[in-house]
């Protein structure tokens, strides 16, 4: 497929998006970035901030079915991926598909599902798929999992463990929109027309042969041994219990060539990796004793990223 008309509808992606996210073009071009690459985004944030927009105007995007999953305490794994129903006609079990099968998912305040719901998306969100009773079903493609939850309210949740944190490509917080954003929100929107969804830019098919675009940006030996030296730091940090995996140096390498690509470059560059490094690895990084939360973590990545010398 031509590079030429992907970069147009790139584009009207990259717009259409930003218009329903009004002042907060950082947060959408990392989460962009993220689904170029193929990671799953952890969005922690107050409600009202434009989680449930975001998801939605990615998925409205791509022409490309949506799906809502409000966890709560009280939710089975069966509620999630689907179940064999008796075919009484047919006198077999057929599967009914969950929820999961759509190319963008929201799981709504995660946090509140109990470990068995939030275990049901592991194998989604790591190989693309669910097994049920055995068998194996494909999800679509291309496959988003977008996750929510509340950084203040923690009455009734449970927190996810570090090997479900580590299948999020990134952890952004869209913050309160600046004071000239919010007024035009406040101006131009109702609650009726914030739920309306954008104009579609491109087809699922178009973001598959982007992704392949992506897999093409060059990565240098020198940057390649950069990401390497950031993420071996995080687990050498004495701040630091443990440190980033391995998968997120892979995913930093990633959502790097993704953001060259939306910038239309053939190569990824080491501002490219220090502007996804807190995105993508602060929610990986375990501070010790008693500090706690991603603000921590950030304060040690950015130490990090100031010593560790960046290739010329």
């Amino acid at each position: 497929m031509d590079a030429k008309p992907l970069s147009k509808s790139l584009s009207r992606f990259r717009a259409n998006v930003e218009a329903v996210l009004l002042g907060k073009r950082e947060a959408v071009d990392l989460a962009m970035a993220s689904f170029l690459a193929g990671g799953h985004i952890l969005l922690e944030d107050v409600p009202g901030t434009g989680k449930t927009t975001l998801a939605r105007a990615l998925s409205a995007g791509i022409s490309g079915t949506f799906r809502r999953i409000q966890f709560t305490s009280d939710l089975l794994p069966q509620d999630i991926i689907g179940v064999h129903i008796l075919d009484t006609d047919r006198k077999s079990f057929v599967f009914s598909p969950g929820p999961l099968f759509a190319n963008v998912v929201l799981a709504d305040e995660i946090n509140r599902g109990n470990p068995r719901a939030q275990s049901a998306l592991l194998e989604a969100m790591s190989e693309r798929q669910v097994t049920v009773d055995n068998r194996t079903y494909p999800l679509p493609d291309p496959f988003l999992v977008i996750a929510t939850q509340n950084p203040y309210e923690q009455h009734g949740t449970y927190p996810l463990p570090e090997s479900q944190l580590d299948r999020f490509n990134l952890r952004l917080r869209l913050d309160y929109p600046d004071r000239d954003s919010e007024r035009r929100l406040i101006r131009e929107n109702n609650l009726l027309t914030m739920r309306n969804g954008i104009p579609s830019a491109m087809m699922p098919e178009q973001v598959r042969s982007l992704r392949e675009e992506v897999d093409r940006v060059a990565v240098h030996d020198a940057v390649v041994d950069y990401i390497q030296r950031i993420a071996s730091a995080t687990r050498n940090h004495p701040a630091v219990r443990l440190g980033a995996s391995p998968r997120s140096a892979i995913g930093l390498k990633n959502t790097s060539q993704a953001l060259a690509r939306m910038e239309e470059r053939d190569h990824v560059t080491p501002g490219d990796v220090r502007r996804t490094a807190p995105a993508v690895l602060c929610h990986r990084m375990f501070p010790r004793g008693g500090a706690a939360g991603t603000e921590a973590a950030r304060a040690i990545l950015e130490e990090i990223l100031a010593t560790v010398p960046a290739p010329l």
